[in-house]
């Protein structure tokens, strides 16, 4: 039996269903690069042309529109035969897949109480630092940053990400109070590379556009330096809804009354094809509640 590398044949039928390897990769949740790498493999292993590339579009040929024609048939088969004999089995896992902070200090604390309501359920739990690329071909659900539009995808808004700077309640004991943006040429910014223009939404708004946001010592996630400001070692971002247990708790205090809103938010999102499915609804309703207003703590 000859068969085609099976991942490249979803990106086949996504690319040839949306018409475009951008609105492909994002319904997959991999890179618009990796995409069009699965694409070339699957044309090489047939040796023949599926599309058509202009400088702005891409279309089928008519050996790719046969081929999508047939391709597209067998994968609503195959969905649906694979969902059928997991509902019989009544134990299909839940995948949830979400950005590393978030899982740290929302989600996961919350989870437990998720799995008391359904104690029957397997959900399989993935953070990472990285982008979703690596877990496309197992994630049921996830909790992304953005502005609501993920082709293939049902979103959902969860909360609104505000920014306000937060560090120890020592360090401002040691370099005295923050009176304005210039005070924070005292101390050290606490950078993410995961998050990097958050700094400069802040300035900006808080009418500092002639300091630099750039300056200070950068960390792969933001957990760290969230961290790092717990122990003192500088000034970081926060996000309000990701530090509000550490501010309350004072591990943490927010020198500036300023809170700025990013034009992102936090959404939860799934395919199109599971948007009836019983246990990704379960689950998109107690996150939801969860995120209402009358869960989140009040203001600070």
């Amino acid at each position: 039996m000859s068969l085609p590398p099976l991942n490249a044949i979803r990106v086949f039928e996504a690319i040839g269903r949306t018409g475009s390897v951008k609105a492909a990769a994002e319904e997959l949740f991999v890179t618009p690069g990796a995409a069009s790498r699965q694409l070339a493999k699957l044309e090489e292993s047939l040796e023949v042309a599926l599309f058509k590339r202009s400088h702005r579009q891409i279309t089928l040929t008519p050996a790719g529109l046969r081929y999508f024609e047939t391709v597209s048939d067998l994968l609503v088969q195959l969905s649906d035969v694979t969902e059928e004999i997991r509902t019989s089995k009544g134990r299909r896992p839940l995948h949830i897949w979400c950005p590393m902070t978030f899982g740290q200090r929302w989600l996961v604390p919350r989870l437990q109480a998720f799995r008391a309501q359904h104690p029957d359920r397997v959900v399989i739990f993935t953070t990472s630092l990285g982008p979703i690329d690596r877990h496309s071909t197992t994630t049921d659900v996830a909790i992304r940053i953005g502005r609501g539009s993920w082709p293939g995808c049902v979103s959902h808004r969860l909360m609104p990400i505000q920014l306000t700077p937060v560090c120890s309640p020592a360090l401002v004991e040691q370099v005295g109070p923050f009176l304005t943006p210039r005070d924070l040429l005292r101390t050290t910014l606490l950078q993410s590379s995961a998050r990097p223009g958050y700094w400069r939404i802040w300035l900006d708004a808080a009418d500092a556009k002639n300091l630099d946001p750039d300056r200070g010592i950068t960390f792969e996630s933001v957990s760290l330096a969230y961290q790092m400001a717990i122990s003192g070692a500088g000034v970081a971002m926060g996000q309000l809804v990701l530090v509000a247990d550490d501010l309350r708790a004072k591990r943490l205090a927010a020198p500036f009354p300023l809170v700025a809103d990013s034009m992102d938010a936090f959404y939860l999102i799934y395919p199109n094809r599971l948007a009836q499915d019983p246990f990704v609804c379960q689950f998109r309703d107690w996150v939801l509640e969860e995120a209402s207003e009358n869960k989140l703590p009040p203001p600070l």
